[in-house]
């Protein structure tokens, strides 16, 4: 980077740094804030219950997916926000900006050059796991668990009274907790920090002290979440999951096309975009290797333990590497001063193709909600007459995409008021149907 340029920015204060960030990332996620309709089935119900005044229960730990706080702040903001969507996706995209400015924060804490602790940030926000989360309002349970991990970093990293320590780790774990299950890695992130940051005493007592909310929290849930009934879909575990999951999170930046993690190996190890992903992976542990013991422990095992929860699953999913994104960029950022001329090279074309693959996802879910913005009013009106015994059925024009309006007939109870239920449904392309469905969400009459 530019000495002069890196010199001004070094006599920023660490709040301008944070506004910067905060600005920039809203700015570049524009796109995003200003989506006129939604991603998928859950946005939709939500809207329904949250319209019918639905009660979430603090207490009902033995349910599958218990996150009530994530639950109660999306009933709020759907109540509130959900018939302006570029509203509700601006407050969104916002929270999205204020974990990259605390990713900067973070980052200047643990002694990160400021010009690099700002790039990193934005790399990490304009990614492709945050584009897929600051678009998708399904996935505010990430924005919040992973958002207290970033902020309880910052207050460990700044050395504070052991009193603060002990109280915001338990604060802090707790509330992550109660927004999402993947925050039970935080006590395992904490135990990397202390391996990888001169083994301080108040990494360590952080550690120890958010383990205590997370085994409280596994004694009373381990049962569900281990022991329940197989749902047949990407919930289902298995220990034999995890080496195809971990190669999946592991590649899945630099692989531009792929706009879901799930779908990172399709193309098999013959593919050259999983091979130029294996490559630059391998470049990259063998950088951080060069560079010292620690800067590949926080790579690999500060991956491994963000990713942990989530390896057993059946499917990779962009969200759950949202906290994974967050470490790498960091690590990548703070590796900048210590990389080398090939080193260094090696990064930018690793924060390029992250950028690319960042705007493809962006541009993908910006399209998916102006489908839905034009499908789902389109078909309430058309519904008319149909029942759950005559359903209307719609058939996928050639060219659409089939999973878009799989996802937007899910299970949606109604919509503005018009029952959907089972009144609808999607038919093979050479059976009768009523309409046919447009890429573009318009429905072209077929009677």
């Amino acid at each position: 980077m530019d000495t002069r340029l890196a010199h001004r920015f070094a006599l920023l204060p660490v709040s301008v740094l944070a506004l910067a960030v905060f600005v920039i990332v809203l700015l570049a996620q524009w796109p995003l804030a200003r989506n006129p309709g939604y991603f998928s089935h859950d946005e939709l119900q939500w809207a329904v219950f949250a319209a019918q005044g639905a009660d979430i229960d603090w207490t009902a730990l033995q349910t599958f997916q218990y996150r009530p706080l994530t639950f109660d702040v999306w009933s709020w903001l759907s109540r509130t926000w959900f018939e302006r969507p570029q509203a509700f996706h601006t407050v969104v995209v916002a929270g999205g900006a204020m974990n990259a400015a605390l990713l900067a924060i973070l980052g200047r804490h643990l002694g990160m050059a400021p010009l690099a602790a700002v790039l990193g940030a934005i790399a990490f926000a304009l990614g492709p796991s945050a584009m897929y989360v600051h678009g998708w309002v399904g996935t505010l349970g990430d924005l919040i668990w992973v958002g207290c991990a970033l902020l309880l970093g910052i207050v460990i990293a700044g050395r504070p009274h052991v009193a603060l320590i002990a109280a915001s780790s338990l604060l802090l774990t707790t509330v992550a907790l109660l927004a999402k299950e993947a925050a039970v890695s935080i006590p395992a992130l904490l135990a990397v920090g202390w391996l990888c940051l001169g083994r301080g005493r108040h990494w360590g007592m952080a550690a120890v002290l958010s383990a205590l909310p997370v085994v409280v929290y596994l004694a009373l849930r381990i049962g569900v979440l281990l022991f329940s009934a197989q749902h047949g879909n990407a919930y289902d575990w298995s220990l034999l999951h995890v080496p195809q999951r971990w190669l999946e999170y592991q590649l899945f930046a630099p692989n531009v096309a792929v706009f879901e993690a799930v779908n990172t190996l399709s193309g098999g190890f013959g593919s050259k975009r999983v091979l130029l992903s294996v490559l630059l992976w391998l470049a990259t542990t063998a950088l951080l290797m060069r560079i010292g013991w620690r800067w590949a422990a926080a790579f690999l095992l500060g991956g491994l333990a963000v990713l942990g929860p989530v390896l057993v699953l059946g499917a990779a999913t962009n969200q759950y590497g949202y906290g994974f994104a967050a470490l790498c960029a960091g690590v990548l950022a703070a590796a900048w001063g210590r990389a080398g001329d090939a080193g260094r090279c090696l990064i930018v074309i690793l924060a390029l193709l992250n950028l690319w693959h960042g705007a493809n996802v962006m541009r993908d879910m910006r399209r998916v909600g102006e489908v839905q913005a034009v499908f789902s009013p389109t078909l309430a009106a058309q519904l008319g007459t149909a029942t759950d015994a005559t359903p209307l059925r719609l058939r996928i024009a050639p060219g659409a995409d089939e999973w878009i309006f799989g996802r937007l007939t899910h299970q949606i109870p109604s919509y503005r008021g018009v029952r959907i239920g089972n009144r609808v449904q999607l038919v093979e392309a050479d059976a009768a149907a009523d309409y046919r469905v447009e890429a573009d969400g318009r429905l072209t009459s077929l009677r």
